[in-house]
């Protein structure tokens, strides 16, 4: 199987006794610290390739500080803002995602980071397997929406998946306390968002300055508001699904507000083996670039001289019902996953623009699911249609 806790070992350093990283999405939340990471591993690792869709000047500060290779700016247009001679000596550009999809597949590539936000990351994570690379996978919509494709791809070619995501790479180093059979539940743990606290009549009036205000994670502003309609832990549920392998029924979500203890996996037994660390994306980051090994990082420790609480709840239904429809698409599968990941990037899209209430996005995201027209075994062409019909679903809703 393609998931490294199963059997399949990443594979060994280049000659050189390093690691060449291609870092997909260098300028969102997740490369850059993945690049600090980089940055701090003596020599371990080292920026083959960095791209980005469109945040080109961002771009050339990153390859003047690591002078890799490639960078690569998928979006044509943002890209003739830019010129070759705006890199450092040595570092060569490329444009578009065919050129992407080249380069990540290249025998120079030794890991790929998978960190570009939303359905757009599929192609080039979907490219980098196709090669047998190992995928560090921080862009979980490419399990959402094509998940059995995804692992049959990895298999079939030799590929590696190993978490970025702090819940499912808190899962993958639980499981390796038992073997997958012995697995009794999966428990994913969510920090409740700004709203924890919040009545489900007050949520209908909040801003997107108040729902992008995360209190303790940095991340982008779709993925803050994910997290604020609990939407994301909807999206992982489905991703957990595929990329563990176990039923719906096995799943479970926490509210856990101080975010250390990352997820939880119990055993038949009755032993419950969870990951515990300050919130701090680059300690699984670092992880999925090292595995199976570990060394000394950057990211933050424990102060064990502080007391220190830890709580859980379950998530409200009525408050955040977006979990519900996690738990149906997980269970159901085939095009679920696509047609809700789908509906949310366009309903989300919608609330920061303005156009829809925040607790629009749960009930826009419910009515293009039940109302698709549902496959059981999807091809990828059929992912990507259905992606773009729910996308056009909810602008259409939006305009009523």
């Amino acid at each position: 199987m393609p998931l490294s806790h199963r059997s399949a070992e990443p594979a060994p350093p280049s000659p050189s006794g390093c690691l060449r990283i291609a870092v997909l999405g260098s300028t969102g939340s997740v490369g850059v610290n993945t690049l600090e990471v980089i940055a701090a591993s003596q020599g371990r690792f080292v920026p083959f390739l960095l791209a980005a869709n469109r945040s080109t000047q961002a771009l050339i500060q990153q390859a003047h500080a690591c002078r890799p290779a490639w960078v690569v700016v998928v979006d044509s247009t943002a890209a003739s803002e830019m010129s070759a001679s705006d890199l450092p000596v040595g570092t060569r550009l490329a444009v578009g995602p065919e050129a992407l999809d080249d380069l990540v597949q290249s025998p120079e590539v030794d890991r790929v980071v998978s960190a570009i936000v939303g359905a757009a990351g599929l192609r080039s994570t979907w490219a980098a397997l196709e090669a047998g690379k190992t995928v560090a996978l921080a862009n979980k919509e490419t399990l959402v929406m094509a998940g059995p494709l995804v692992m049959r791809l990895a298999e079939r070619c030799g590929g590696t998946i190993v978490p970025v995501d702090s819940e499912h790479s808190a899962i993958h180093q639980a499981l390796r306390a038992g073997m997958p059979a012995e697995v009794a539940r999966i428990v994913l743990t969510a920090s409740g968002g700004p709203f924890r606290e919040r009545s489900r009549e007050s949520l209908a009036s909040v801003t997107s300055q108040e729902a992008l205000k995360h209190p303790t994670w940095s991340m982008g502003p779709k993925i803050t508001i994910d997290s604020a309609t609990m939407m994301n832990k909807a999206l992982e549920l489905i991703e957990a699904r595929w990329l563990f392998g176990v039923p719906a029924e096995k799943l479970g979500v926490l509210v856990h507000p101080q975010s250390i203890v990352h997820s939880m996996v119990e055993f038949v037994d009755g032993s419950v083996v969870a990951q515990l660390s300050p919130p701090d994306m680059k300690l699984p980051i670092q992880y999925a670039l090292s595995y199976p090994q570990r060394f000394e990082g950057v990211a933050r420790r424990f102060d064990f001289s502080t007391a220190t609480r830890l709580d859980f709840e379950p998530p409200d239904p009525v408050r955040f019902p977006a979990v519900r429809l996690g738990y149906e698409a997980a269970a159901r599968g085939g095009t679920c996953g696509a047609v809700l990941n789908a509906a949310n990037e366009a309903a989300v899209q919608g609330f920061l623009d303005g156009q829809l209430r925040f607790t629009d996005i749960a009930e826009v995201c419910a009515r293009v699911l039940n109302e698709h027209p549902f496959q059981p075994d999807p091809s990828l062409d059929d992912v990507r249609r259905l992606d773009g019909w729910a996308r056009q679903e909810v602008v259409q809703w939006a305009c009523v």
